[in-house]
């Protein structure tokens, strides 16, 4: 009777930890995980390979996170947008009776549950106040996604650090909920992004089809402010490489863009009614524009650009639909572009108004180059159109030190 006593108390005492620990994870239900390393792939955890990892709990003002802690593979053949992780959930008792004793035995059982690892892991680093927040996709994995919305604001400043490779998900059925989108950085102050790694767009699927219906931007950053992004390589966009958009205070450099000469409206950088942008030290090979300078936006800043192939450097088009579009204060110091279309270009749809003012190309070496400067106030984009109600005008357009070879 005394070891029945025993075993009761014991699983009692077992019993109460386990419901604290079920509170703690109700209340933060993704820093910790549990990993099964065992060598013997039967599904099962075993208790000696029940790892627990906590990423969150850091006493340094720096917390990390690691998308694997959140149950992303980065294999290259699972869908790290939707993952499966194996959690503990409750005690399994079990009576075993025998000549001599009643003894009740607790075991773990478990359950599974379906997350969305990219997603759970931002809500982690969003929500984690004070100091500065460091997100991780380690280098050397290989992460297939379906479209994805970091959204802020965020409680801390953000460090997004994409070290491995991206892959799009290349099934138009798959961007339903967001269409025109694959990653979007939406309302977030004080972020960085770099890392060093690929985002590959896989754009083909897209690109055999419609030219501009349906298609996806691969990178947009929308209604940030103080925003840096950096080292990054973006290949194979369905459309836009990377979209700014709304945003403030924007910093871009030793950005890499690649897709082939005849994938078509696949613009390099894009730039939306965004004020304060600097771009600097990149090189962009796209079907499309190399950099695009479109309504609202206003001190634009470009140097030192490498173009080619191409439809070279555009402000515009500015216009369409009859709108009335302004940009102001563009600067293009420092620019090499070659193999392209055209070199650098003004295009405006007739019919429509505005202004494009002070901008400045400068210090501009092209080579074989079809059309170097381009003003183009009868923009069609392929489709024949007359020229009436044209109201659009240029204001302190300066071109000097262009080197046409």
């Amino acid at each position: 009777m005394a070891l029945l006593r025993h075993f009761l108390l014991s699983s009692t005492i077992v019993i109460i930890s386990f419901a604290a620990c079920s509170s703690y994870f109700q209340e933060f239900p993704l820093i910790t995980t549990y990993v099964d390393d065992d060598d013997d792939d039967d599904g099962t955890l075993s208790s000696k390979n029940l790892i627990k990892q906590n990423t969150c709990g850091l006493s340094s003002s720096l917390q990390i996170f690691n998308v694997s802690d959140y149950g992303a593979k980065g294999d290259g053949k699972t869908d790290d947008t939707q993952v499966y992780i194996i959690h503990s959930s409750f005690i399994e008792t079990k009576n075993i009776f025998n000549s001599n004793h009643n003894i009740l035995i607790c075991s773990h059982a478990g359950y599974i549950i379906n997350i969305q690892a990219f997603e759970k892991a931002w809500e982690a680093v969003c929500s984690s106040g004070g100091g500065e927040a460091v997100f991780v996709a380690p280098q050397d994995n290989i992460y297939l996604l379906k479209p994805i919305r970091f959204s802020g604001p965020c409680k801390s400043k953000i460090s997004f650090q994409i070290s491995g490779v991206l892959i799009a998900s290349n099934n138009p059925s798959d961007y339903s909920k967001d269409p025109g989108h694959w990653l979007v950085f939406a309302k977030v102050q004080q972020l960085v992004v770099n890392g060093g790694g690929t985002l590959d767009g896989k754009g083909t699927i897209w690109w055999e089809n419609s030219c501009k219906r349906n298609k996806n931007k691969a990178l947009t950053f929308a209604n940030c402010e103080d925003l840096i992004v950096e080292n990054l390589k973006i290949r194979n966009a369905q459309q836009i490489h990377i979209s700014f958009q709304d945003s403030v205070n924007v910093t871009a450099s030793g950005l890499i863009v690649a897709s082939p000469e005849d994938s078509p409206n696949t613009d390099g950088i894009h730039v939306t009614n965004t004020q304060n942008i600097k771009i600097s030290s990149s090189i962009a090979a796209a079907g499309d524009d190399c950099i695009s300078i479109v309504d609202g936006s206003r001190n634009v800043e470009a140097t030192n650009i490498t173009c080619g192939p191409g439809h070279g450097i555009s402000i515009g088009s500015l216009g369409a639909g009859k709108s009335k579009d302004i940009v102001s204060g563009v600067m293009v110091n420092g620019a090499k572009i070659s193999g392209t279309t055209n070199g650098v270009r003004i295009k405006t749809w007739p019919g429509g108004s505005g202004i494009a003012s002070n901008i400045t190309f400068q210090n501009i070496e092209m080579d074989n180059v079809t059309n170097p400067i381009i003003i183009d106030q009868n923009y069609c984009d392929k489709k024949k159109m007359s020229c009436k109600q044209m109201v659009n005008y240029f204001s302190q357009l300066l071109l000097y030190t262009l080197q046409v070879h």
